[in-house]
């Protein structure tokens, strides 16, 4: 009895309250229509959705906070198909000139933007063979340093070392490309003789050294969330600590560790100061084509030292560029949802 009238209570307070979420909704809808069509008006109806809001928290805080939520979960989606529309929308007057040369012209002049010639193919390749030294350095290593943290580092070291990962992954790219730039660029030239300052190598390096806190902090939070009693049956079954780890907790946390990786595989697809500052502003593929020694240019770092000189289909084919990093972010997305959905039907016994 007691619980049929506690659930009536709500449906009633539910029913009776839900003006409060209409008038938060409609309240957001208008400041929102009016910062587009008339931002010098945007302050009046900002003013009453704070009213509104503070009027909802008072009578129902419940029903404002979930209305709250929504709206912020409707104005992400909303916003990120914006986004994508403009960036489109951008590109296409490049793309009409260059069509598929755009992403697939290697041989003459690829980039002139007095000529109106606009091939993103030495951007692309650079910003691949960046990302796979980037990979090599940052997964390996981070997986291990993960390991060490979560499953062999004692309880003082590992107090330690979490912060100290963590710091690191706050420094901010410019840092990294400075020392990368000032001592890196310098070594390179005067132990191997390049004959250019910068390089893909140094650049996959730094960004690789910048990725690999994310994914040591990230890898160890998966290995970590691995159930003890997995861990200890494994060690009754007389498997040894190392065997444990390898065979019991590493496979159980794939899907995180995994996740980690393309974590700092994303960052270093589109880390733009570190490339910028080390590279050389080169719109040319290396040759020969397999030489990481050579020294190109980013997608990122192409948008971020045209875009300030540049203007008409100049600027549709840097955003371009903003379209083929969308594409490819996007693509690693879903990768590791792939994965993580993947591991979770293998981990659940299912096919």
């Amino acid at each position: 009895m007691s619980t049929e009238t506690g659930l009536r209570g709500r449906l009633g307070g539910v029913g009776g309250t839900g003006h409060v979420a209409w008038l938060v909704g409609l309240a957001l809808i208008v400041a929102a229509g009016t910062f587009f069509l008339a931002p010098g008006l945007a302050a009046y109806p900002l003013a009453a959705v704070a009213i509104v809001v503070a009027y909802g928290l008072l009578t129902d805080e419940a029903t404002t906070a979930r209305t709250l939520a929504l709206c912020a979960t409707v104005a992400t989606v909303v916003g990120l198909g914006l986004i994508t529309i403009y960036l489109v929308a951008k590109s296409l007057p490049a793309f009409r000139i260059m069509g598929l040369d755009a992403l697939t012209k290697a041989n003459g002049t690829l980039w002139a933007p007095s000529e109106e010639v606009f091939s993103l193919v030495p951007m692309i390749w650079g910003t691949v063979i960046t990302t796979l030294i980037a990979a090599a350095v940052a997964a390996p290593l981070g997986i291990a340093g993960a390991v060490f943290i979560s499953e062999m580092a004692p309880d003082w070291a590992r107090s330690l070392l979490k912060p100290a990962i963590e710091m690191l992954a706050g420094i901010p790219s410019i840092v990294y490309g400075f020392i990368g730039f000032t001592v890196l660029n310098p070594f390179m030239m005067d132990e191997f003789a390049l004959p250019t300052l910068g390089s893909l190598f140094v650049v996959g390096v730094v960004i690789g050294a910048m990725a690999l806190p994310t994914v040591v902090s990230v890898a160890e939070d998966a290995i970590t969330s691995v159930p003890d009693p997995m861990k200890d049956g494994s060690l009754a079954l007389g498997a040894t600590g190392w065997q444990t780890t390898t065979d019991v907790t590493v496979p159980a946390a794939f899907s995180g560790v995994s996740a980690a990786v393309l974590l700092g595989v994303g960052r270093a697809v589109g880390e733009t100061m570190a490339a910028v500052v080390i590279l050389g502003n080169i719109t040319e593929l290396p040759e020969p084509l397999y030489d990481v020694f050579g020294n190109t240019i980013t997608l990122t770092s192409l948008i971020a030292s045209q875009y300030g000189n540049a203007s008409g289909t100049h600027m549709n084919a840097l955003f371009a560029a903003g379209v083929v990093l969308f594409v490819t972010v996007l693509g690693l997305s879903l990768g590791s949802q792939y994965v993580e959905r993947r591991m979770q039907r293998k981990l659940g016994g299912g096919e």
